[in-house]
C-alpha cells in the first residue's frame, strides 16, 4: 500500500536513485526528486510521470535540504561525493550527512535508507572510501529520526563504476597482471535486489533504525567474478597473474589507461579491494524476503541492456553540470578574462527537426562526422595526462539530456531541435564550451552553427588555443559539411566565420538562478 507522503530522494541522477525512482513510481508512490539542478532532472524519462516531484536542493545547503523534506515522510539517502569532490569526499560526505540528519529531524521525516558499503570497519586495511561510508551511516544513526542503513559490496548492473571496471578489463585483456586482491572474497549484488530491499524497507517498521548487510547468493573471488564475466560474454579463458608490487596508486592508473573509470574514482575503489567484502549477517531476510539473483544471471542482465542500448542510469551521470561564471549572457565579453572563439555557419535547405537528429547522436559510437582520427587522438592523449578521454562515451546512441557525459565533454544544456552546449572535461589550459545551434530561417530552411568558446589560463592556454586554431578553422567546417550530409540536406553556400558576440549567440541561454526552491515544484 503506498505511502501517503511524498518520498524523498536524494541523489535522483545517481546510479542508484535514477533506478529507484521508476520502480517507486510504477509502485504507486509519490516522488519527490532533489537535485542541483532541475534543468538535469528534467531531462530523465521519469520526469514528466504524474506522480514526480522536482525540487532544487544541495546537500551542503541546509536551508534547500530542509525545505525538500518537508511534507515527505520517508527519504533515501543516495549522495556520494567521491566523483565530484575526488580527494575531499570523507570531508564532504560528513558534512553532507550532518546536514541530512539536521534536516530531517527539523522537517519531521519517519525515516532515511541509506546505502552503504559492506568492509569490517576494524580491518587494517579498510580503505578511506570504505570508512567513510560506515562514517555517513554512523552519523545519520545518531539523529532522533530512524535511519535503516543498508551496506553492499560490488553492484551488478549496467552502468555502475564497479561493473564498467570489471567489463572493460575483462573484454580488453585476456591476460591481467593483478594485486593480491584478485583472491580477496565478496558477495555482489544485482541491482534488481538493491531496489528490492529499499521498497521492502520502506513500510516495514520492524527494520527502522538498523544495519543490515545485504548481498547476493554466492560468495567469490574478484578472480572468479572475471572468469564467470568471460563465459556470460562469450569470451575466451583469461589467464590471472596476481603479483605482490601492484599498489592501489598503481591498480588506478592501469584503470584509468584501459577502462572509462578516471583514477580519481578507481583508486579508492581498489583501495578496498584487499578487504573482505561479505555478508557478516543476514538479518534483512527475515524482514525483506527478497528473491536473490545468481551472479551469472546478474551479469547476463546487464550485458543484455548495454547490447541493447537500454542502459538507464550510468555512473559518469553523476555530479552538477557546472557552467563556467563567463558563460552566462548578459555578463560583460571581458567578464572573468579575455573569451577566445572559434564559430562557423552554414545555411541548410531543411528545418530544425530534420537537422536536429545528427547533433544529439554526436559522440560515442556515432563519432564527430569529420576528422574522427583527430578526436580520437585528442581523446588518447587526455587519457594518458590523466583525464577523462573518450571512453566514457555516452549512455544512449541518440537521446541527449543536461548533465549527460559525452565522451570528454558535459552536457549543459539540451534544447530539441535547436541547442546542444557542451562543457569540455578534457585536461586543458583554461576552460571551454562547444555551442551547437540550429537555428530556423524560415520557409523550411535553418541554420548550422558550430561556436567554440574558450577563456585560456595564463600563457599556456594562449599558445593551446593559438596552436590549435588552425585544426578548429579546418574542423569546423568539415563538421558542417558533414553534418548536413548525415542528415541528407544539400547547402546551397559554404561554411562561413562569424562572431558571435555580434550573432547574439553566447555561450549559453542562462540567466542567473535567483529562484527558491519549494518543496511543491516539480514537473
Amino acid at each position: 500500500m503506498p505511502l501517503h507522503r511524498p518520498i524523498l530522494i536524494l541523489g535522483a541522477t545517481g546510479y542508484v536513485g535514477g533506478r529507484l525512482i521508476p520502480r517507486l513510481l510504477s509502485a504507486g508512490y509519490t516522488v519527490r526528486a532533489m537535485g542541483r539542478s532541475v534543468e538535469k532532472m528534467a531531462c530523465r524519462p521519469w520526469a514528466g510521470h504524474p506522480l514526480i516531484q522536482l525540487v532544487q536542493g544541495d546537500v551542503l545547503d541546509l536551508d534547500s535540504l530542509e525545505r525538500a523534506c518537508r511534507g515527505c515522510g520517508h527519504a533515501f539517502y543516495l549522495v556520494h561525493a567521491m566523483i565530484a569532490q575526488g580527494h575531499r569526499f570523507a570531508e564532504i560526505d560528513r558534512q553532507s550527512a550532518l546536514n541530512m540528519r539536521a534536516a530531517a529531524e527539523r522537517s519531521g521525516l519517519e525515516q532515511i535508507i541509506y546505502l552503504g558499503g559492506l568492509g569490517e570497519i576494524n580491518h587494517p586495511h579498510l580503505s578511506a572510501h570504505l570508512a567513510s561510508r560506515h562514517e555517513v551511516g554512523d552519523i545519520l544513526q545518531a539523529g532522533t529520526v530512524p535511519a535503516t542503513v543498508l551496506r553492499a559490496a560490488m553492484i551488478l548492473g549496467s552502468g555502475s563504476a564497479s561493473f564498467e571496471i570489471l567489463r572493460y578489463l575483462v573484454e580488453r585483456l585476456p591476460v591481467m597482471i593483478t594485486p593480491r586482491w584478485v583472491q580477496s572474497p565478496t558477495q555482489p549484488i544485482a541491482i534488481q535486489n538493491v531496489l528490492d530491499y529499499f521498497i521492502g524497507c520502506l513500510e516495514n517498521p520492524a527494520v527502522r533504525g538498523g544495519a543490515f548487510d545485504i548481498g547476493g547468493p554466492e560468495v567469490l573471488s574478484y578472480g572468479e567474478l572475471i572468469r564467470i564475466y568471460a563465459r556470460q560474454a562469450g569470451l575466451g579463458p583469461r589467464w590471472i597473474i596476481p603479483v605482490p608490487v601492484l599498489t592501489p596508486g598503481l591498480s588506478a592508473r592501469w584503470i584509468h589507461l584501459v577502462t572509462p573509470v578516471p583514477a580519481a574514482i578507481a583508486r579508492p575503489l581498489t583501495e578496498g579491494l584487499s578487504v573482505p567484502t561479505v555478508c557478516k549477517e543476514q538479518g534483512i531476510r527475515k524482514f525483506v524476503p527478497v528473491n536473490l539473483i545468481p551472479c551469472r544471471q546478474a551479469i547476463a542482465t546487464a550485458l543484455d541492456r548495454a547490447l541493447e542500448n537500454q542502459v538507464d542510469t550510468c555512473w559518469s551521470d553523476a555530479g552538477q553540470p557546472r557552467p563556467p561564471e563567463w558563460a552566462y549572457c548578459g555578463d560583460a565579453d571581458y567578464a572573468g578574462g579575455t573569451i577566445l572563439n572559434c564559430a562557423y555557419r552554414l545555411k541548410l535547405e531543411a528545418p530544425s527537426d530534420q537537422i536536429w537528429p545528427v547533433v544529439a547522436a554526436m559522440g560515442g559510437q556515432t563519432g564527430y562526422y569529420f576528422g574522427n582520427w583527430l578526436w580520437r587522438l585528442r581523446g588518447w592523449l587526455d587519457r594518458w595526462a590523466g583525464g577523462v578521454g573518450l571512453r566514457r562515451g555516452r549512455r544512449h546512441p541518440s537521446a541527449i539530456g543536461v548533465g549527460d557525459a559525452l565522451d570528454f565533454w558535459r552536457v549543459l544544456t539540451a534544447r530539441p531541435p535547436h541547442r546542444l552546449t557542451l562543457l569540455a572535461e578534457m585536461k586543458v589550459p583554461g576552460e571551454a564550451i562547444l555551442d551547437i545551434q540550429v537555428q530556423p530561417l524560415g520557409h523550411g530552411q535553418s541554420e548550422l552553427r558550430l561556436i567554440s568558446h574558450f577563456l585560456p589560463r595564463g600563457l599556456w592556454g594562449l599558445i593551446y588555443w593559438y596552436a590549435l586554431y588552425p585544426f578548429h578553422v579546418w574542423i569546423f567546417k568539415g563538421m558542417a559539411r558533414a553534418m548536413a550530409r548525415a542528415a541528407g540536406v544539400l547547402s546551397p553556400e559554404r561554411p562561413r566565420r562569424f562572431d558571435p558576440r555580434q550573432e547574439n549567440s553566447c555561450a549559453l541561454v542562462l540567466k542567473r538562478n535567483t529562484h527558491e526552491p519549494t518543496q511543491g515544484e516539480g514537473k
